[in-house]
């Protein structure tokens, strides 16, 4: 049978080719022994899913499996936002999770994603453990029928969603936000969070309005449920023709955030880390550590400098941010791909309470978004990012050792001054900003990022890293 491997959060195929139920239940099986090892017998584990083709029922075959292995499942009664989900484990102190969603992938795959006891992301050393527990045949898998788990009592049917918003309400001035009369877009990219903003703030002045906001596994109108463009092109658009004051968009399964000014403006993710940052820092008044993955902004760094606290980069994955986050109490963590934990949650990307604070955000400062950003840009500078991926072929292990002998003076006509291979190729340039070239954990992309305090250096600071990954 097929090779099955963990990327960041765990594993993801094409639907009917490697993602089959044989192969989901085969992860599955993987994931009880590594939970059996630990000594979990008869514990209980969170299993939810999302809105792709099949997955409730991808769902099913997976507390089958658990199951029959001596555990207990407590699993969702509908599609439920991963951060929900990673709420739930530490609330009903359960011992992980397994949620069936490829979260911003395109419509084509599904996914086997695995959480801790702590409701995060499980650490690279643990994910290889649960690799090594796969079976390679189907004889190794213990299996009994979904009914027959029910009247075992083996298994609760449970809705995730009431203890979470208890919880959220704590954290977030809900009411400060439904009466400040904002007229707010929200793109679910017909994902889990569907209706959960427009649920959560009813009943005052502001008015919210939902696109994309129903069950839909071919996502029309975007390549793939991923909030950056042009994904978000049509949510940018009807912000103006609304003339809504913010857009807030999340992935498929409702972990990671974008937002959309009200000119129709994208802010990138690495302005809406530092101006959550910022809002912890300065606006609540909070203090406490920011961990970002070596792919984010540096206006990170500056803020840690003037608000006196420490920043700790880490390799690219929540896998990473989660137990830093846990080791240092950490104020905040977050990453490039718009997912970002505050403390308080649990150490795991929160697309439903980043957006909130956003609002909260907007609300307190009485500033727009496009007038939060030129406020950040006054204390931190201007920053310029952007990303491309690009799909790859070849022998990956010889594209990296390529780029690491490429060994450039120059990018973009900025000196190179250092380089960081610990995850990917980072190579610091002598204004602040950096280049990163990285293959994809989940997908055979590579990708090209950057960030400079130079707007015409951008285009030219991809080009010479596509030159130098072997793109161009």
């Amino acid at each position: 049978m097929s090779n099955i491997k963990f990327g960041t959060d765990g594993w993801r195929a094409v639907i009917a080719e490697d993602y089959t139920f044989d192969n989901v239940s085969r992860c599955a099986q993987g994931f009880a022994l590594y939970l059996l090892e630990k000594g979990y017998i008869g514990k209980w584990v969170i299993v939810g899913y999302d809105k792709r083709f099949l997955s409730e029922n991808f769902a099913k075959t997976v507390v089958e499996v658990l199951t029959a292995n001596g555990l207990n499942v407590y699993l969702t009664i509908d599609a439920t936002p991963t951060p929900v989900i990673s709420y739930a484990v530490k609330n009903l102190e359960a011992v992980g999770a397994v949620n069936i969603t490829a979260s911003h992938n395109p419509p084509t795959d599904n996914g086997f994603k695995v959480r801790d006891p702590n409701g995060g992301a499980i650490p690279p050393e643990d994910l290889k453990r649960i690799e090594s527990f796969i079976p390679s045949n189907l004889i190794d898998i213990k299996k009994i029928p979904f009914s027959e788990a029910l009247k075992s009592k083996k298994v609760v049917v449970f809705d995730a969603s009431k203890e979470y918003v208890k919880h959220i309400s704590k954290m977030v001035d809900l009411e400060l936000i439904k009466q400040a009369g904002l007229r707010i877009l929200i793109d679910p990219m017909w994902g889990n969070n569907a209706n959960w903003f427009t649920n959560l703030l009813a009943g005052g002045n502001s008015e919210i309005i939902e696109i994309h906001n129903h069950r839909n596994p071919i996502f029309p109108e975007m390549t793939r449920p991923e909030p950056i463009p042009p994904n978000i092109n049509v949510g940018l658009l009807t912000t103006k023709q609304v003339n809504a004051v913010v857009l807030i968009i999340t992935d498929g399964d409702g972990d990671r955030l974008g937002i959309g000014d009200e000119n129709g403006v994208f802010l990138n993710q690495l302005q809406v880390f530092a101006l959550l940052a910022y809002y912890m820092l300065e606006v609540k008044k909070e203090r406490g550590a920011i961990v970002k993955t070596l792919s984010t902004t540096s206006m990170l760094n500056k803020l840690g400098k003037i608000y006196q606290v420490p920043v700790y980069e880490t390799g690219v994955g929540f896998k990473y941010v989660a137990p830093k986050m846990i080791e240092t109490n950490a104020l905040i963590g977050g990453e490039e791909s718009g997912g970002y934990a505050f403390r308080g949650n649990v150490p795991e990307r929160d697309g439903i309470l980043a957006g909130l604070y956003f609002l909260e955000m907007m609300v307190r400062l009485k500033k727009s978004p496009s007038q939060l950003l030129n406020l950040l840009f006054t204390i931190v500078g201007k920053h310029y990012y952007d990303r491309i991926d690009s799909p790859f072929s070849g022998d990956r292990k010889e594209k990296e050792q390529n780029i690491l002998n490429a060994n450039p003076e120059l990018i973009g006509g900025l000196k190179v001054i250092g380089l960081d291979s610990s995850d990917g190729f980072k190579f610091s340039l002598e204004d602040g900003g950096w280049l990163l070239i990285r293959f994809s954990g989940t997908e055979p992309i590579i990708r090209v990022y950057c960030e400079t305090t130079h707007e015409t250096k951008v285009p030219l600071i991809l080009e010479d890293g596509l030159r130098i990954a072997g793109i161009n």
